[in-house]
């Protein structure tokens, strides 16, 4: 069982910054790939970025790539967002995703979300 706490949200001015963390605690046995999604109200849930379990690879969705970066501190069992550049649009939710990896069994963990409102 692994539990995730978003924190770092707020509201900003477009152009502004801000960076989420995502703290998580619990099972410490099988390796985690953690990722970012996003949700504005009536939308669907959206991948934002990811990191691979040993942080060697990350990705991003086109609509934030070059503004946000996705960092992980292993000693602190943090994950985090750097969001620099913030636009109207990407006011929403923002949720931490853990997944496990092989060996381990296939599980997936989220947080309760943080909300970010960025206002033009």
């Amino acid at each position: 069982q692994v539990h995730l706490v978003e924190s770092g949200g707020g509201s900003v001015q477009a152009g502004g910054s801000l960076r989420l963390s995502c703290a998580a605690s619990g099972d410490r046995y099988c390796n985690y790939a953690m990722s970012w999604y996003r949700q504005a109200p009536g939308k669907e849930r959206e991948f934002v970025s990811a990191i691979s379990s040993r942080g060697g690879s990350t990705t991003y969705a086109d609509s934030v790539k070059g503004r946000f970066t996705i960092s992980q501190d292993n000693a602190k069992n943090t994950l985090y967002l750097q969001m620099n550049s913030l636009k109207p649009e990407d006011t929403a939710m923002y949720f931490c995703k853990a997944q496990s990896v092989w060996p381990c069994a296939t599980q997936a963990y989220w947080g309760l979300g943080t909300q970010v409102t960025v206002s033009s």
